[in-house]
This record gives C-alpha cells, structure tokens and sequence, in this order.
C-alpha cells in the first residue's frame, strides 16, 4: 500500500489545504506564507500551519529565501518559500502499479526499435483526443490532459509533462511521443498557424506550441 499517496489525499481533504495546494501549483513559482496568505484570504498563521502540513505530506517543498528583494545586513531573516513537489503520487484502490508496466514497455519497445511506431500511435491519438474537443479552447484540452499550458514570448509553454516520470527513464522515446500526441491534436483541430516542437527547459514540458514562424 502506498502510505505517502494515501496521507497526501488526506491532505487534501481539508478545503483550505486544497484551496493552498492548488495555489502553489499555479503560481508555477516560489510562494511565501504571507503571500498565499493575502491572495486566498486568511490568516498567516493558518495558511503556514496548512502550508507547513502540506509539506509534510509530501505535496510541497520548502526553501529559505528573501522576500525583500534585498540582501546583505538589514535585509532581514530568509523566509519559507513553499513550491509543487516534484515527486509525484498517485492512488489507486486497490492498488495498481501502471508506472512499472509503462516502464517495462518503454524498454522492451527501445529494445526492438519501435520508436517510430509509437510515435505514429501517439499522433493518431492526438488527432482523437483534438477531434473529440471540438470548439473548445485548445488550453482548456491540454489542461485536461495535465501540460497546465501558460503563454510566454508568443509560445504556449507547458509547466508539467504528464509523462514526466517515463520521460526522464527513456527521454527519447517519451519526449518524442509527447510532441507527436501534441501534433495530432493541432492537426485534428486545423491550427495550421501553430506548432508543437521540442524545446527542453528546466522546470516545464520538454514540448511547446508556437507559430510557425517563431524560431
């Protein structure tokens, strides 16, 4: 039984732990307790009770760090800035264990060489899951499929890779999939003017979505 994944759901049941997780998670960045605080509207003594709880949990990481913007003597005492774990949990009653099998597929499909297969599998998926959003807002259909898509310098970069855990084992052939599903989706919906290409970065999606014209 996976304990960790299972105090973290926990964790979640609270509202106001939720209501901060989900906080964080979007901010894509650092945040402080007065911080979360000010923008959910409580008091900074519950939001770092429920912060410091979410950490123990294993949903966030913690880090010092000034929030004064200055340094040196009189900046003031380095404060907890709360940030997404990387780890990643997930709960499946009863148990199941679909990372090891994706593991133990990716290998044998390396073994044999099939990356090209796969990767023409992942673009029909795409064009399924582009042709079954309809008009729906192309971020609206990534978000659902867990890239949390965020505009930047005229690109739609992704701060999560869904596969995050199978791309870093076997980078090549995840990475691959994941910028081949991107294509048939954009394909399916007819974006003509966009494209899904690789461009690694830490801390987002190894994929972005940008116009055609943008290098």
């Amino acid at each position: 039984m996976d304990h960790a994944s299972i105090a973290a759901a926990r964790a979640l049941a609270d509202p106001v732990r939720r209501r901060l997780y989900e906080y964080v998670a979007a901010s894509g960045d650092e945040v402080s307790r007065g911080g979360a605080a000010e923008a959910l509207g409580l008091q900074r003594t519950l939001a770092a009770h429920h912060l410091d709880r979410l950490v123990e949990a294993g949903l966030l990481e913690v880090a010092l760090g000034k929030t004064s913007g200055r340094e040196g003597p009189g900046s003031g005492r380095p404060a907890k800035l709360y940030r997404r774990a990387e780890r990643e949990l997930s709960l499946s009653l009863p148990p199941r264990d679909y990372e090891l099998a994706s593991r133990v597929l990716a290998d044998a499909l390396e073994r044999c060489g099939a990356e090209e297969a796969v990767y023409a599998s992942a673009r029909e998926e795409g064009r399924r899951i582009g042709g079954e959003g309809g008009d729906r807002p192309l971020t609206e259909l990534l978000e659902e499929r867990g890239y949390e898509p965020e505009s930047g310098d005229g690109r739609l970069l992704l701060r999560n890779c869904p596969f995050h855990s199978l791309a870093r084992a076997f980078p090549p052939l995840a990475c691959g999939l994941n910028v081949e599903l991107l294509r048939g989706v954009l394909e399916a919906r007819g974006e003509g003017n966009t494209r899904a290409r690789m461009d690694p970065a830490p801390g987002r999606c190894c994929a972005v979505i940008s116009k055609n014209n943008t290098d």
